[in-house]
């Protein structure tokens, strides 16, 4: 199971008590006090690894404690500190305090790391508190209470090039055919439940990650049809490759429902509708697929390519058109 939200309570350790106690030996008099301090609580961190795709582990614990300090002791031992607890999530999590809403941390890299609540403080045994007129205190504090907090974690996946268009634009075909990715296909729309990452090769030494995002309808910016969900995957691509359907299904107009998801791009950032996108006619063996090329073409002013991912015409133009969009501008390949 796939899940890229979740919300999770975070229990830190409590921070171990400080000690009262007084050394006492045979032939020591006026010992004097040797409470040990307590030990810190643990702390819960969450860091991105690369190889977790997912939140589901977090999905399916849905509280975590770290470890409370243990109590100091006599003869100025200081109780064991809490271990800390690590959890690892996906690059791309973005981390939000889900009482007051505000960003906690976007992991956005392999090691980034936050500490989502702080191990509580060991107290201090009498030890501390012993002066030159007061040589036999008896009195400690008690150790801090651990941090609670509850988050809501987002997972925006990290990709080099994001799939849109309408859904049955031939999305979830055309990852498994240039990658090793086996997403779910059928001959009907909305099969992409959540997105798919697949890695394209270019050639022995270079490649690009590929997110094959569900289909968009309109409205999607403002949540239809789970848009939220599927547009913020998009957010981290480099580049976009825009899927249209010669002939939909529903037999709406293709040159329409192209516009219906650049709307919808911008609608929802103005930042994802700038980002540079490579215009593709799917299923080219259709009869209007050329014609619908053609007028893409004119209407935006630039090459628009067909390809068909049953038979392979043009997905080699395809993969090299993303591998020029790709390349950084010092790159001599």
């Amino acid at each position: 199971m796939f899940v890229d939200e979740v919300v999770v309570r975070f229990e830190a350790g409590k921070g171990g008590d400080g000690c009262v106690s007084f050394r006492r030996e045979k032939y020591v008099p006026l010992g004097g006090p040797d409470g040990g301090d307590g030990g810190d609580g643990g702390s819960l961190i969450l860091v991105a690894r690369e190889g977790v795709d997912s939140l589901n582990m977090l999905a399916h614990r849905k509280s975590w404690k770290a470890e409370s300090g243990e109590q100091g002791t006599g003869a100025n031992c200081h109780g064991a500190s809490g271990k800390d607890f690590t959890i690892a999530v996906p690059p791309g999590t973005v981390i939000f305090d889900a009482e007051h809403g505000h960003l906690l941390k976007d992991l956005a890299k392999e090691g980034d790391q936050v500490v989502v609540a702080r191990g509580g403080y060991g107290g201090k045994g009498n030890n501390r508190f012993k002066t030159s007129t007061n040589r036999a205190p008896r009195e400690s504090t008690p150790g801090e209470l651990g941090e609670i907090r509850t988050v809501r974690l987002e997972l925006k996946l990290i990709a080099d090039v994001g799939l849109v268009g309408m859904p049955n634009a031939g999305k979830s075909t055309l990852l498994s055919r240039l990658s090793r990715a086996r997403p779910k296909i059928a001959a009907y729309p909305f099969t992409t439940k959540h997105p798919n990452l697949g890695l394209v090769q270019i050639d022995g030494d270079r490649g690009f990650v590929m997110a094959d995002i569900p289909g968009l309808i309109e409205g999607a910016h403002a949540g239809a049809g789970l848009g939220h969900e599927f547009l913020r995957h998009i957010e981290r691509t480099g580049i976009l490759v825009h899927l249209v359907e010669p002939e939909p299904i529903d037999a709406t107009d293709p040159i329409a429902n192209y516009r219906i998801i650049r709307g919808e791009l911008e609608q929802y950032s103005a930042d994802l509708a700038a980002r540079q996108e490579i215009t593709v006619v799917t299923k080219a063996d259709l009869p209007q697929a050329e014609e619908i090329r053609r007028q893409l073409a004119e209407l935006l002013g630039r090459d628009v390519l067909l390809i068909s991912a049953v038979t392979g015409l043009g997905l080699n133009q395809l993969v090299a058109a993303i591998a020029r969009a790709l390349r950084p501008p010092d790159d001599k390949w």
